[in-house]
């Protein structure tokens, strides 16, 4: 009597004999990588809370991590409500620490301002990483302005690649993975910096070349550094940032 199981019990059989013909020849354990094990990090609570390897910047407490940019004394931006707020006239304030790769995580407001604020004059302010490579701050959800200048370009050379932005009166996110420069002992240029961004969430940079440091008027060039501070712009605009934190990469 046919019993349809038993077509089952043979396809099973033939399957397995056909995935055994193919698979690949030899010992697989020569390409099973197993040491160093990768350092385990413990991601934050929630989404965009620094993980446990974090360097806290600034965490709505106070501007221990800052200094002021013009004379290297206290950071005379303030702090309200747990935010970090532009003061105009005060100048940008610079990390005290130095640093090199890595991985930073900002959130920033724009403010709602009249109609006639527009183009640069708008929300301005700037996160520049090693003090002098810029990924431009801007209320750019509807404001026209020369695309390598807008929110998340890395300003005068590489415009985002979507603009991300959401409306002013919102809170934004940067997160940003930057590869620093690397100089030869006369100066010249081994490897170029590179940055990857995402704006709340989406990708604008893609692993983009540096071609120097930022320049308003001019082309960018480089200059020989080593590590240098992360500098928030005071572009006589209240810009707020909170949840700023970095890892080092």
């Amino acid at each position: 009597m046919f019993r349809p199981e038993f077509l089952l019990v043979l396809g099973s059989l033939l399957a397995v004999g056909a995935s055994a013909a193919n698979a690949p020849a030899g010992d697989p354990k020569p390409t099973e990588v197993w040491s160093p094990v990768p350092v385990k990090v413990t991601p934050g609570p929630t989404a965009g809370a620094p993980p446990s390897d974090a360097i806290v910047l600034f965490d709505g407490k106070n501007l221990n991590a800052w200094k002021s940019e013009k004379d290297g004394g206290p950071a005379k931006w303030r702090v309200e409500r747990g935010e970090l707020v532009v003061a105009p006239g005060t100048g940008d304030i610079q990390t005290r620490a130095s640093f090199g790769d890595v991985q930073l995580h900002v959130e920033w407001y724009a403010p709602q301002l009249p109609a006639d604020k527009v183009d640069q004059d708008r929300a301005n302010s700037g996160v520049f990483l090693q003090d002098v490579y810029e990924v431009q701050v801007l209320d750019s959800f509807e404001n026209k302005t020369y695309v390598n200048g807008q929110a998340g370009a890395i300003y005068k050379q590489h415009p985002p690649l979507v603009n991300a932005s959401l409306p002013a009166g919102k809170w934004q996110t940067y997160d940003i993975i930057f590869t620093a420069p690397r100089f030869a002992p006369d100066g010249a240029v081994k490897s170029p910096g590179r940055m990857t961004v995402l704006h709340n969430g989406v990708l604008i940079q893609n692993n983009a070349e540096l071609k120097g440091a930022t320049a308003y008027i001019g082309a960018p060039i480089y200059k020989a550094h080593g590590n240098m501070p992360i500098r928030l712009q005071d572009h006589s605009h209240e810009v707020r940032f909170r949840n700023i934190w970095l890892r080092k990469l």
